[in-house]
């Protein structure tokens, strides 16, 4: 294995630039055992080690029948259009590949169908995108809607046109041998190299998928990317879920039946409107805000309640309505099953009572979800592993807290796995410098944006941009954001307004930009080179105390007998923050300034943590300093080219 990566290895005869890594090579060695022995390997590789070629040669070697999952469908699509093919090249690998996501990815014909016989209903935007769609359908070989560049990915249509695991009539739909999820499957049954992503895997290893059975195939080797969002992934799909939009698509379809197919059938017009109804009265009981909150508590209000025994009768109606018309129509056969899949699942939902769970809910714009949460999911996942005969292996650059793996292994249970740490190769004594300035405003004072813009503005301004300022709420990134645009004239950027690619092109094509972001920004995006030599974060990313997923984690923490701050809150801030910090190094070549503005780091005990799973960057706390190390940095980088 280590002739592959070494300086005359077929890596480096075939893919330009390449440059053999120590710590490359002993990871590759570990996934090789792994895969071999059959067992469970989690490995923290830094960033710049080379992890995607560490896991995929020695999977590609194997023979074996193997799934990547990855962390997000951007990460996926890179996986599966750019490392994958270059590897396959290099290797000149015989294998069969295939790229499968979710069923809500591809286009459904029979739903397609739908929208065109009711189209004199429907609003003129979405009927004109219908008419793009059916041409886009004949053309399209995969269906995959990221694929169709006519129609914006967030177009209100997508819903309408694409199916989920509850509405799919699998194998009675008229448009079954056809079906776009259906053959991207075929292709992965047959394919030896399979790139998933997390939240597909659970979904098919937990929900089992009712249209086809599973999506996914069984495999030899099972590959996690970016596996430390892989904990609180599994602990969704543990638990129970639902949602407005389930609810009012329930609604939706009921109504394209009745006016496509039985017309006769006035009542589900009727009974889908009072959902409708009741539906959105719901989620106006819980307030104008986005929130998340305790279920249970919200349960005891008596105006929450009426609103939930209404959404309850009108279910109950839904429910009777469609049983009488039963066996006339393939659609609303299936819709029956969802709504008594909604039924059931609403009464689990209102029993708050069964220990073991955190129970919660969020309100988003027009609509809103209801939950349960098991408190723990180490046993579930660990049972689920060894139900499975395989290779697992767990990589990410962001596994350890204070250079310990068992914050990880311990939430999935992973007690007997192998493990491995590796250091980043970049030179952090040389590329960086971190900064946690002095006479910082306190974390909780009133008026910290407008506080930190003015400390920070001359760095920014010498710098000429080239900043990301993370932050840790989209209240601070907004008066930040709107401090920047009244007092700065490079170019200012936030999150939100517009697509996260969109924004970054333009970031990167601005060349002297500032982007103020949030949680999107602080994992999984790449900037080279020049454009980025500055991050900036607000504070220490600790979830707010009254998160309901971290209450019930506090709670489990609790009757363990551990304690929830060191245990669960610092583990979880540390693993955030080294995403955050992660986004300015990500080659050889770069350099730039870290700058934390939070005192805790160098006042609180706990502070150490924190530095200590930093990557070992040089520390000031005087941003005199840390506009020096960039002028001098530029300099460097100017002379030379």
């Amino acid at each position: 294995m280590h002739d592959d990566f070494s300086s005359d290895g077929f890596l480096a005869r075939t893919i330009p630039g390449f440059q053999p890594r120590a710590a490359q090579v002993t990871m590759s060695n570990a996934v090789t055992d792994a895969i071999e022995k059959q067992q469970v390997l989690v490995a923290e590789a830094g960033t710049g080690t080379g992890k995607t070629y560490a896991y995929l040669v020695p999977a590609l070697r194997s023979g074996k029948k193997v799934i990547v999952s990855t962390g997000s469908k951007a990460l996926q699509d890179q996986l599966y259009h750019r490392d994958l093919p270059t590897i396959i090249d290099a290797m000149q690998y015989r294998g069969r590949t295939a790229l499968l996501k979710g069923r809500s990815n591809y286009l459904c014909l029979e739903r397609l169908d739908q929208q065109s016989l009711g189209g004199g209903s429907l609003e003129p935007e979405i009927l004109s995108a219908v008419v793009r769609l059916r041409s886009w359908s004949i053309e399209s070989e995969s269906g995959d809607v990221s694929t169709c560049h006519d129609i914006a990915e967030d177009h209100v249509v997508w819903p309408l046109v694409t199916s989920t695991n509850d509405n799919c009539l699998g194998s009675d739909c008229p448009r079954y041998q056809e079906c776009f999820v259906l053959k991207a499957r075929r292709k992965a049954l047959d394919a030896d190299i399979i790139v998933v992503n997390h939240h597909l895997f659970m979904a098919d290893r937990v929900v089992k998928d009712t249209g086809f059975g599973e999506l996914m195939p069984q495999a030899d080797v099972m590959i996690f990317d970016e596996a430390h969002q892989i904990p609180d992934i599994a602990s969704q799909y543990f638990g129970q879920q639902l949602s407005s939009r389930q609810l009012l698509d329930l609604a939706r379809d009921m109504v394209m039946v009745y006016r496509t197919e039985l017309k006769d059938q006035a009542q589900l017009q009727k009974s889908a409107d009072r959902l409708t109804q009741s539906t959105l009265d719901f989620r106006l009981n819980l307030g104008e805000n986005s929130f998340r909150g305790n279920l249970r508590d919200l349960l005891k209000m008596p105006v929450v309640q009426r609103a939930l025994t209404l959404l309850d009768d009108s279910l109950e109606l839904c429910y009777e309505v469609v049983k009488s018309a039963l066996g006339r129509s393939q659609t609303l056969d299936s819709v029956f099953e969802r709504v008594t899949l909604y039924r059931n699942r609403l009464n689990r939902l209102k029993d708050v009572t069964i220990p073991g769970y955190s129970y919660w809910f969020e309100s988003y714009g027009r609509h809103f979800l209801l939950a349960l949460t098991p408190l723990t999911v180490a046993e579930k996942f660990s049972e689920m592993i060894a139900g499975t005969p395989a290779s697992w292996i767990f990589t990410s650059a962001t596994l350890s807290v204070n250079e310990q793996l068992n914050y990880f292994t311990d939430r999935l249970g992973l007690a007997s796995a192998e493990t491995l740490l590796l250091a980043s190769p970049f030179d952090y004594q040389s590329q960086t410098l971190l900064c946690v300035p002095r006479f910082l405003p306190e974390t909780n004072q009133r008026g910290i944006a407008q506080k930190l813009a003015a400390m920070l503005r001359p760095l920014i301004i010498k710098n000429q941009g080239r900043c990301f300022f993370l932050c840790t709420s989209h209240l601070m990134m907004r008066e930040l954001a709107e401090e920047f645009k009244t007092t700065l004239t490079l170019p200012v950027l936030m999150q939100g307004e517009s697509s996260k690619n969109k924004l970054l092109a333009q970031f990167i094509a601005e060349g002297n930009a500032v982007l103020v972001a949030t949680s999107s920004f602080w994992e999984g995006v790449d900037v080279r080179g020049d454009e980025l030599t500055c991050v900036i974060i607000d504070k220490l990313p600790f979830t707010a105390p009254d998160d309901p997923l971290l209450r019930a984690r506090i709670e489990d923490c609790q009757l363990r007998g551990g304690d929830p701050f060191a245990d669960v809150q610092i583990p979880d801030a540390v693993i955030t923050l080294k995403q955050g910090v992660g986004r300015l190094i990500r080659d050889t070549r770069d350099y730039g300034v870290i700058v934390i503005c939070d005192n805790r780091l160098v006042t609180r005990p706990y502070g150490e943590i924190f530095l200590n799973s930093l990557p070992p960057s040089p520390r000031t706390r005087s941003l005199t300093k840390a506009i020096e190390f960039l002028e001098k940095k530029r300099t460097e980088i100017n002379n030379i080219n």
